[in-house]
């Protein structure tokens, strides 16, 4: 299977990049957000290094704005990510690392996260060979292979939550970050076991016994309910599952529950599809 790296050609990727250099079948991406000047800069770089590498280069660039939330500026990334790695049959290689985890799981935290924002970086298509280092391991690194890479300025703008989180665990004490960060890997080891048994429990054709939601406890019954959503590409808050939940519990055989994005659901006596 091809290996496309994620390269925006900042220390992390460029990392990544130098370790894949001489394996078989490695393409190279970067996306241009286009949320400032020097963005034109970053993607004309990476294209010289794949070419020094001689690794195919694929790019695009968007339009985003100075402005864009992190949140927008990544799935915009990752859509392009998983196009071309649809078109080229590859699998997808990110350089995230150790304090990346860290810093996801405090902002989660902060944010009121439920329990999978304390497993992030979940995603069985999405590899991520750095994530057993630490910045300064990379920043090691580059200084040992004489690596060179391009800063990216907004990574100093305090009005970003993430750089001021970041901020903070650059100055957590080592043996507390490797504490948080063994935690995180615990806790993606479950969320890995906990998904591999979703999967097996919804092989059906899309038929739900209303009985399996009234005999377990409400916890166990929410996973399984968002698990069965997300097999039927519907998208729901907490309290839409827990408003579906009370209805596959109580409401008479007939009666239909609207669903997000305007999907209807009867509830027979015994069961439910979608």
């Amino acid at each position: 299977m091809k290996k496309l790296l994620a390269v925006s050609g900042g220390l992390d990727s460029m990392v990544l990049l130098h370790q894949f250099q001489d394996a078989p079948d490695v393409l190279v991406a970067h996306f241009n957000h286009g949320t400032r000047p020097s963005a034109k800069t970053d993607q004309e770089f990476v294209r010289h290094w794949a070419k020094h590498y001689q690794k195919p280069f694929f790019t695009a660039t968007a339009h985003l704005g100075e402005h864009v939330s992190e949140e927008r500026a990544r799935a915009a990334r990752y859509q392009f990510l998983h196009q071309v790695a649809a078109e080229q049959t590859a699998e997808i290689y990110t350089a995230h690392h150790a304090d990346d985890l860290i810093e996801t799981v405090i902002i989660n935290f902060l944010r009121g996260t439920g329990w999978r924002g304390l497993a992030p970086f979940y995603n069985p298509q999405v590899h991520r060979p750095l994530l057993s280092y630490s910045k300064n391991d990379l920043r090691r690194y580059a200084a040992e292979h004489k690596i060179i890479y391009r800063e990216d300025p907004t990574n100093n703008e305090e009005h970003y939550l993430r750089n001021r989180v970041r901020a903070e665990v650059s100055r957590l004490d080592p043996f507390l970050k490797t504490e948080v960060f063994g935690r995180a890997e615990d806790q993606l080891a479950i969320r890995h076991k906990i998904e591999q048994l979703l999967a097996e429990l919804l092989q059906t054709d899309n038929f739900y016994q209303r009985a399996w939601f009234k005999n377990l406890e409400d916890t166990t019954a929410l996973e399984l309910l968002r698990a069965i959503l997300a097999q039927n590409n519907i998208s729901a808050t907490r309290p839409q599952l827990h408003e579906f939940l009370s209805a596959i519990r109580t409401y008479a055989p007939g009666k239909q529950f609207n669903l997000p994005g305007g999907r209807l659901v009867r509830l027979h006596k015994d069961h439910f599809m979608l």
